[in-house]
Parts: C-alpha cells; structure tokens; sequence
C-alpha cells in the first residue's frame, strides 16, 4: 500500500507535458486482435490500465513488446478467446475485446467488467448491438458468452451514446458482412483515432465524430507500421485545473486545444486566462476563483472525466455552484473527503451544491476511483497545511508520473509506503 503526501498552498508554475490518450490506448490495443500481422502504436501512456490489456491478450496469445511508450503488438496467432475474471476486474475496458474477438474467432467468453466503482455502467448496450449483428449471447456465472457463425451488418440505434459501445461494434463490423449503420453513435475523439486506425489498415469506416457511424464490411485488415496515439485531453484539463487551482501560471505542453473547448470555456468563465500556443495552452489564474454551474454531456459537451477536479475547484469559488452528473449516477467518492478538507458540498440525486468556501485546509483523505484521486490531488494542492491521500492506486491507472511532474511544477508531493 501506498500513500502520497502533500503540502498545499503554493502556486504551481512552469511547463507539463501531456501523454498519449489512455482511453485512445485500450481500444487501439483491443484492435489489433483484428489484424492480419503486427502493428505499433507510438506515444502509449505508461499507466497499469495499458499493462492490464496488454497482459490479457498475452494470455489469449499476442505477443507484445512495451519500451517506454512504445508499443509492438501481433495479435494474430491467438489461441484463446477467454478474457478472464483476475484480469477483467480490474479495468471496465476489457470488455473492449469482445467485439474484435466475434469478428475474428466467431467466439468469446468474457468476464463481466470491472473498475471504478462511479456507477452501473451496463454492458447491455454492448450486448444488444452485438446481438443485432447475428451474434448468439448468453450472460452466466459471471461471465458474457458469445458466438457468432458470421456477423452481418445491421442498423445500429443506441438509446445513449456509449464511448465503449460504439468503439465495440465499429471493431466488430469491420469484419461483418454487408454495411453497419450507428446512430446515435459516441463522438468521442478517441472514437475518431480509432476509426483512422482501423481505415489505415485497410477497413471501411465513415463519419466518425459524428453521431452517425457506416462501416463496410471487408474480408480482412492488414498489419498497419506505424500509428500515433491522440493526446489525452483528461490528464491535459486536469493540469488546467490544478494551475487555476493553485492560483498559478502553467504551460501545457501537448494539450489538445481542438479537443478541450468545454474545459477552457467553463475555466475563463471562472477567471482563468487561457492562451491558445503553437504547442498546447497557457493557463495562468490570479484573484478570486468565480462560480459557475456545469451540466456532464457525452462529447462535445463537458467531459464527465473533468467533473470531480471542477468539484474540488469550485468548493473556493466565490458564491455557490452546482454540478449537474448526467453519464453516471454514482461518481460523487470524492465529495465526503472534500468535506473533511473544509468544503461545504452536498449532494441531491445527481447534483452537487456547492458553497465556495474561504480555504481548504489539509486532511487524511482517500480516493475511491480513478478521477476522484485527480480531484482529491488538486484539493491538497490549494489546501492549507498537509493533506494525505490513499488509494493511490487508482491515480496509477490514468495518469503517469503525477508527481514527477507536479514537483517539476514546484508542487509539494511525494509518494510514500503506508502501513
């Protein structure tokens, strides 16, 4: 177990760099079950979700080779198409190989997902499209068994868009017979990165980034040299938030502006000076942090993924704010900590009421999920006095070398082994 320790109050300054995409990492990896050969992927995040997906196709049979970041997988000889409980726990993105492992093998056995506990997150969607494409499903013992003689192309409709689920069935219909339609698809430019992947390699994919997708089915994808992972506009808004936060003046190295409109419009509302540079952004805060109210939305709308980090920024902000979660229903972990700092924050069904407060002052604190720990970050950076965050293991799985590069910031943070 580990712990990190924190000595808020400093503002931050200097220059970040932001890493590859890691929720543009886990399909592109899933992907490459589909291929005739290897492939490699450039500017892959170091995180433990990318070493779990990795592992879980080794043991299917792909053989890969992981050197700082970057990535030389062949996935073509697998042997095994059973995505086990031990591994699948621990990351929801797993199930990301169902679809490739129909289109390929006919067959899949995989392990009901896991992760961060922010809320159902079903995988019926994912289940139904599938279903839909001439696949055979049954859900038991844990586990979601599937096969398929041949997939054939359907009209696709999704009652929400679903980043995972569109990102599923497009890896599934590029293999299928005829032509895959989906409406309502997710916008996500992780959707996009992977739709230019797979059309490098030789698939038939259309509209991506918009709500409708059309893939054409093709007999086959060849191996594909090279391809750049997207940068990952998540970890770039949440050092966004942290020089706002801390009431400093960081340059963002990397940050994709194209991709953070709702990040930088609701941080210029707050006060917040956002200058747009050849290579990322600026972001420099002085004065009073100004409240304002956020509503979660499927891309391009605010990203559900900044929303904790804004809950820890406005709980100083001058007035009351509210922040409306509409993606999931549960991913509220950070508010109690945040209370135990000194924030005033409640929260009604899906809503967050917050009261800005003078300060926040350090505290023992534990992060439950992924974002969460984002948050609780930010909240001991602008805190008075010490604060110490557990649950470190979820920051591990989003964001690499945090504190490397928050202490290059000037930050106060440090990792240490707990009891």
């Amino acid at each position: 177990m580990e712990k990190i320790i924190i000595k808020g109050g400093k503002p931050l300054c200097g220059k970040v760099k932001i890493g590859g995409a890691k929720n543009a990492a886990l399909p592109l990896i899933s992907s490459s079950i589909l291929l005739d050969g290897g492939c490699e992927f450039c500017n892959v995040p170091q995180l433990r979700d990318v070493e779990t997906i990795c592992k879980l196709l080794e043991l299917m049979g792909a053989e890969f080779e992981l050197k700082q970041h970057n990535l030389k997988i062949d996935a073509s000889n697998i042997n095994k198409t059973f995505a086990p409980y031990d591994l699948v726990k621990t990351m929801r993105a797993s199930i990301l190989v169902l679809g490739p492992l129909l289109a390929k093998y006919k067959k899949a056995r995989v392990s009901l997902p896991g992760g961060c506990a922010i809320g159902e997150r079903p995988v019926n969607l994912h289940i139904e499209a599938l279903r839909k494409l001439g696949a055979l499903i049954e859900v038991k013992n844990g586990y979601i068994e599937a096969k398929a003689k041949k997939l054939r192309g359907r009209e696709i409709y999704f009652d929400i868009p679903t980043v995972t689920g569109t990102e599923n069935v497009v890896m599934a219909a590029t293999l299928a017979d005829g032509v895959t339609t989906i409406l309502n698809a997710a916008q996500e430019p992780e959707v996009v990165d992977l739709a230019n992947f797979l059309n490098s390699c030789g698939a038939k994919i259309e509209g991506a980034g918009t709500e409708n997708i059309v893939v054409s089915g093709v007999s086959s994808l060849k191996a594909n040299k090279v391809h750049n992972i997207i940068f990952d506009r998540v970890e770039a808004g949440t050092y966004m938030v942290l020089a706002c936060a801390t009431k400093g003046d960081v340059e963002i190295i990397n940050a994709p502006y194209s991709h953070l409109h709702a990040v930088v419009e609701k941080l210029e509302g707050v006060g917040a000076s956002i200058n747009v540079k050849e290579n990322g952004l600026r972001v420099k805060m002085k004065g009073k942090i100004k409240h304002t109210d956020i509503k979660t939305m499927p891309y391009p709308g605010f990203p559900t993924d900044m929303q904790a980090q804004f809950t820890s920024l406005l709980s100083i902000a001058d007035g009351n704010s509210v922040i409306a979660e509409t993606i999931f229903e549960k991913r509220f972990s950070h508010v109690p900590e945040l209370v135990r700092m000194g924030a005033n924050i409640r929260v009604s069904g899906n809503h967050t009421i917050i009261e800005g407060v003078d300060h926040l002052n350090g505290a023992p604190i534990t992060a439950a999920d992924l974002r969460a720990a984002a948050s609780l970050i930010i909240a001991g950076l602008m805190a008075r006095g010490e604060t110490t965050m557990f649950g470190v293991h979820h920051l591990d799985r989003g964001y690499e070398n945090l504190e490397q590069k928050i202490s290059a910031l000037s930050g106060s943070i440090r990792r240490e082994k707990s009891e």
